[in-house]
């Protein structure tokens, strides 16, 4: 099951995302991201009454309406069962459904490809994340530009 994040959700939330990365920065990231209020879209996937979890979609600066899809996290136990990909479906469903123009990634092409994501798209706009892996995806018929500045949220510089 995908729903919307919640607020009671938020220890949850940062338990799955550390188990996932096997780290704590990106969980850090997601608080970040709340606090910072650049968070548009979050949902979370349930499966044996747990999160196990976690997708967001965040605002960027850009030239037209953009969003930022990171971090994508399931816990190993659930990985490779399709919930990343179902909680990355409907975040995008939603994104359009809002009105956004663009989301943009950082990641697997091989993998973000398979739901639209192309680097090509992405290869007009300047970054600190361009490069091969940073890929776009148009909610539209055609992104309003094909270059400019895009940046994610300020609480990106802090992964490392």
């Amino acid at each position: 099951m995908i729903r919307v994040a919640r607020s009671d959700d938020e220890t949850a939330v940062a338990s799955a995302v550390e188990e996932a990365f096997g780290r704590p920065n990106e969980a850090r990231l997601v608080g970040q991201l709340r606090a910072g209020g650049d968070v548009v879209i979050s949902l979370v996937a349930i499966a044996d009454e747990k999160i196990v979890g976690h997708v967001m979609l965040s605002r960027m600066a850009a030239p037209f309406r953009a969003l930022g899809l990171a971090p994508v996290s399931v816990v190993p136990d659930y990985q490779r069962h399709g919930i990343g990909h179902a909680l990355i479906r409907e975040g995008l469903k939603q994104a359009k459904e809002q009105g956004w123009d663009a989301v943009f990634v950082l990641g697997d092409r091989a993998y973000y490809e398979r739901f639209g994501f192309r680097a090509n798209l992405a290869k007009g706009f300047s970054s600190p994340y361009a490069g091969p892996h940073f890929m776009a995806l148009s909610l539209r018929a055609a992104l309003p530009s094909s270059s400019g500045r895009v940046e994610y949220a300020p609480a990106f510089a802090s992964l490392g």
